[in-house]
């Protein structure tokens, strides 16, 4: 039987609904966000480690209300009162900490969405009272919103998650890869978006299938 080998093809992120693999470490917030009308102030702050699954939710949590996408950085230079129209996400408001033209620009949208009553989503790594903004009134805000927090992955849902983005890449690794990734990789959805995407490099760049002794090349080299 002919090798698997990888080909340079486009890399598509599946983010609809029924993409997202639900586990203990994710299910408490995937409930919140899918409970849209029990927000409290029609506002939730969704937090958690760099490629835990936020902007995925976001994009579940928008399909389903018919919201809109945002990133925190450039809201100075966003039509406001357009955003404010109907449901929205903001993503990775801590990168605007020391940004104080956003901040202005996120407080005015934050208030703006309370008065009309349209739904607020907010994400960022860490919990909110860390996010540290340099406008006060803005961080008061932040800190008085529900958190939805994902957690770091056990083994079952890295492993479904390291076969997601796979996937993604249209790339079928040797079966037991991704038990050998498990046992020595970094316990992270940052490692393992890392992982896959060096593996991909190597593939094509050798013209190689992606086995274990290819995976255990990659580690190394990441070490």
């Amino acid at each position: 039987m002919a090798e698997q080998l990888s080909f340079e093809l486009p890399v598509k992120p599946a983010l609809g609904r029924d993409d997202f693999m639900v586990a203990h470490s994710n299910a408490m917030a995937l409930a919140m966000i899918e409970a849209t009308d029990a927000w409290e102030n029609h506002k939730l702050v969704l937090s958690g480690p760099t490629g835990a699954g936020k902007t995925h939710l976001a994009h579940v949590w928008a399909g389903a209300t018919g919201g809109e996408i945002v990133q925190a950085r450039g809201l100075d230079q966003a039509d406001i009162p357009a955003l404010a129209t109907g449901p929205l996400v903001v993503e990775d408001v801590p990168q605007i900490a020391q940004d104080a033209a956003a901040q202005t620009a996120l407080f005015h949208l934050h208030n703006l969405m309370q008065t009309v009553g349209h739904p607020l989503l907010l994400t960022g790594t860490s919990e909110p009272h860390h996010w540290a903004m340099s406008l006060p009134d803005l961080q008061s805000r932040i800190d008085a919103s529900g958190v939805a927090t994902l957690e770091a992955p056990d083994d079952t849902l890295l492993a479904a998650v390291l076969a997601k983005l796979f996937a993604d890449r249209q790339l079928m690794p040797r079966a037991d890869v991704i038990p050998y990734l498990i046992l020595r990789m970094e316990r992270s959805f940052k490692a393992a978006r890392d992982v896959v995407g060096a593996m991909d490099e190597a593939g094509l760049a050798r013209h190689a299938p992606l086995t274990r002794a290819l995976a255990g090349q990659v580690l190394d080299k990441m070490a």
